[in-house]
């Protein structure tokens, strides 16, 4: 059975090893995000909500409008995507969070965004 609210969320994570500086405990990755309505109905993107996670279990969230300055708005099956970065001061992490949904019919759902995980390549010394 199909859902009337529903986004799926994919993930991927690149280490940005030119903007990382490990010396000052500075770990720099970029995130790609592809969001695809599996619902049937139009919904259109209005926040997010982030939990970041470093391997010190030091948490961080953060909310804000849209994404990238932009607030997609979505036809059933229809996809969008967009690269960001977040910085960390160990070498891996992970992320999760939530969209904050607006359906054409003015329904509000929230979109789970998995958790992923966040690696830099080992470091020899």
């Amino acid at each position: 059975m199909e859902k009337k609210y529903s986004l799926k969320v994919e993930t991927e994570v690149t280490y940005l090893a030119d903007k990382s500086d490990v010396t000052s405990d500075r770990y720099v990755f970029g995130y790609r995000i592809r969001m695809t309505n599996t619902g049937t109905v139009r919904a259109k993107l209005v926040s997010r909500h982030w939990i970041i996670t470093d391997a010190n279990h030091q948490k961080q969230e953060v909310r804000g409008m849209g994404v990238v300055g932009e607030h997609p708005d979505l036809a059933p099956g229809e996809s969008y995507e967009y690269t960001s970065g977040v910085s960390l001061t160990t070498p891996w992490g992970t992320m999760q969070g939530s969209y904050q949904m607006l359906a054409e019919d003015s329904t509000r759902f929230d979109a789970e965004i998995p958790e992923f995980v966040l690696t830099a390549p080992r470091v020899l010394h």
